[in-house]
C-alpha cells in the first residue's frame, strides 16, 4: 500500500521556519494504530490524515504519542495541500473533526484563514509542580479547555523560559502556553506539550484559540498580530469573532512523497 505524504511549513512564507506538519490524504481511514505509527515515524509535532466525505473533508491529527482534539498548524498545512496540490475548487474548505465539529479554512489572497471555536480561559490556581516545571513564576495562571496559560510581563520573560520537560509531563494538561505583550506585535507566546510528545511546538494554532479571547479582554480589542517566539518562529493574524477565532497564516510546501506500507 502506498500513501501520499506532504510536509508543509505552516505559519511561514519561507522554508525552514514556522511549524512543519505532515499531511496524508487517504481514500478511507486507516486503523488508529497504523496512523499513530505513521505519526511516530514522521516525528513531527503533528501529522494530519484526511478523508473526503463528499461535501466535507474528514480530518484527524496525531502527535508522535497521541491523537489530539484540535490542531491549527496541521489544518493550515492540510488546506495548503488541498489548494496547491490536489486542485480543491473554490476558496473555502469545510473540515469535519471528531471532537471539535466543523472547521473551515478560507483562502484570502496569500493567507489561509482558520475558523476555529474560541476557548475562554478562566483564572486558576497553578496545579502542583507547574511553577517549578516552568522555572519562572508568572503574574497570573489561567486554565483553558486543554491547556494552562501563564502570563508574564515581557517578551524577554518568554524567551528566557527553560522548562523542565520531564517535570512538565506530570502536569495534567495537554500543554502549557506562556505569553506576554509584544513590542512590534500585540502579544508573543511559546507552547510546551511534552505529555503528548512535543517538548516545544514551533507555532501552535490551537493555542491561539485560547490566547485570542484572553488578550481580547485584556487589551479591549478584537484583532491581533501575534508572534510565537520558538527557534523557528511564526507569525499569525488573529481575530475574535463571537464564539469563534479566525487565525490566518501562510504555508510553504517542503516535501511531496509516498509512504510504503507492507
Amino acid at each position: 500500500m502506498k500513501i501520499p505524504i506532504y510536509q508543509v511549513d505552516a505559519f511561514s512564507d519561507t522554508l525552514f521556519a514556522g511549524n512543519p506538519a505532515a499531511v496524508c490524504p487517504l481514500q478511507n481511514w486507516l486503523d488508529d494504530d497504523l496512523m499513530q505509527n505513521i505519526a511516530a515515524e514522521n516525528n513531527l509535532s503533528e501529522t494530519a490524515f484526511l478523508v473526503s466525505n463528499g461535501t466535507t473533508i474528514g480530518i484527524r491529527w496525531f502527535t508522535p504519542l497521541a491523537e489530539v482534539e484540535l490542531c491549527g498548524h496541521a489544518t493550515l498545512a492540510a488546506a495548503c495541500v488541498l489548494f496547491d496540490h490536489l486542485s480543491f475548487p473554490g476558496n473555502t474548505i469545510l473540515f469535519q473533526s471528531t471532537h471539535r465539529g466543523q472547521l473551515t479554512v478560507t483562502k484570502r489572497a496569500d493567507f489561509l484563514e482558520l475558523n476555529f471555536p474560541a476557548d475562554q480561559p478562566e483564572l486558576s490556581l497553578p496545579p502542583d509542580g507547574l511553577i517549578d516545571a516552568i522555572g519562572k513564576r508568572p503574574l497570573e495562571v489561567w486554565k483553558g479547555r486543554t491547556d494552562y496559560l501563564l502570563l508574564y510581563a515581557s517578551p524577554e520573560d518568554i524567551s528566557d523560559i527553560r522548562p523542565n520537560f520531564e517535570a512538565l509531563k506530570a502536569v495534567k494538561a495537554r500543554g502549557l502556553i506562556v505569553t506576554a505583550p509584544g513590542y512590534e506585535c500585540d502579544f508573543v507566546s511559546r507552547f510546551f506539550a511534552p505529555a503528548v510528545g512535543v517538548n516545544e511546538d514551533p507555532v501552535t494554532g490551537s493555542a491561539h484559540t485560547t490566547l485570542t479571547p484572553f488578550w481580547a479582554h485584556r487589551l479591549n480589542q478584537l484583532s491581533f498580530e501575534a508572534v510565537q517566539l520558538s527557534l523557528r518562529g511564526g507569525y499569525l493574524k488573529c481575530t475574535l469573532a463571537g464564539d469563534r477565532v479566525l487565525i490566518a497564516g501562510r504555508a510553504t510546501t517542503y516535501l511531496v512523497g509516498e509512504i510504503f506500507i507492507n
